[in-house]
Order: structure tokens, then sequence, then C-alpha cells
């Protein structure tokens, strides 16, 4: 049976300052991960034992095959050196902003200490939207906002001889 998606004030923060409350901590954010992952409790993802215990490194011990997991193996927070608490931030913009977020914006607004860790996880959480073998859009497609189509050739600056936009253009033909 398929888990329900979370649903917002239940099961993710509604606000800024509902989610500072929420994750002030790194531990704060791996509870929440656990508890996304195995919301019934711990599942071993190898042989499925339904219990474990945790080693002094953080990781859960399975009972049955002795494997060892983390919470964040397998997804975009797993072998990084950055706090959780500043991945779950840059989520959180990332996810918020009508346009996405700038690497330089991510490492102004976090306080991340280089650029190039900012683009990291900027690429990491860019990455994890792609889906391979996805399949294409069919029947009624919603778009919010969106302009089809790019600059036709001609003079610069909008100046161009024809110039119209893609509804135009479709209702032309």
């Amino acid at each position: 049976m398929a888990r329900p998606y979370p649903r917002a004030g239940a099961q993710y923060p509604r606000s800024l300052r509902e989610f500072l409350a929420w994750f002030q901590t790194d531990a704060d954010c791996l509870d929440y991960l656990e508890w996304l992952r195995w919301p019934s409790g711990f599942d071993c993802p190898t042989c499925g034992h339904p219990a474990g215990w945790r080693t002094g490194d953080g990781r859960i011990m399975c009972a049955g095959c002795g494997s060892r997991t983390s919470v964040t193996a397998g997804t975009l927070f797993d072998r990084t050196r950055t706090p959780l608490t500043v991945w779950f931030a840059a989520c959180w913009h990332f996810a918020t902003g009508k346009d996405g977020i700038l690497a330089l914006s991510l490492k102004r607004t976090l306080e991340i200490g280089s650029y190039q860790t900012a683009w990291a996880i900027r690429h990491r959480l860019r990455s994890v939207l792609v889906r391979p073998g996805r399949e294409l859009l069919s029947g009624k497609v919603e778009v919010d906002e969106t302009y089809i189509g790019g600059a036709e050739p001609g003079l610069s600056g909008g100046r161009a001889q024809g110039k119209s936009s893609w509804a135009e253009r479709a209702r032309i033909r």
C-alpha cells in the first residue's frame, strides 16, 4: 500500500518560522528523515527485517542480516559533510523560491563558506528533480506563467519585425 504524501502543517512546515522551529539541530533533521523513511519503524532495506539497533556511529544495524544503513543512505544527503540543518534550509529556499535559487544567493543566505559548496548543494537539489525514463505529458496540462518559444531572428532588443507571442503565432496558423 502506498503511503500518502505529507500534508503541509501536519507533516511539513507551512512557514519559515515553523520551519526554523522544527529543524533547529541536525538531530531534529535526522528524526524527521527517519520518520519519513520508516513511518512504522525501521525496516531493513536489504532483507526487510523489522528490527535493528543503533550503532556507535549513528547507523542502524539490522537484527536479521547484520547489514548497516543510515537514515541518509540513498538520499541527496548521503556522504556529505555539510550539516543537515544547512541542507534542509537549502531545500526550503529552493522549494519556496519562485524561480529556484542561485548558488551565490544560497551561499549568502545560509552563510555557506564557499561558493563551490553552495553550487554543489544547488546542483544536487536540481538533479533529484529529474526522473529518468519518465513518460511524456499527456492529456490536459496546466502551465503557470510560462513563455514558450524564444527570440526570433531580426533586430536586437525586441525590435524584430513580426515579433509576436507564442499564443498569437498559434492562433495565426
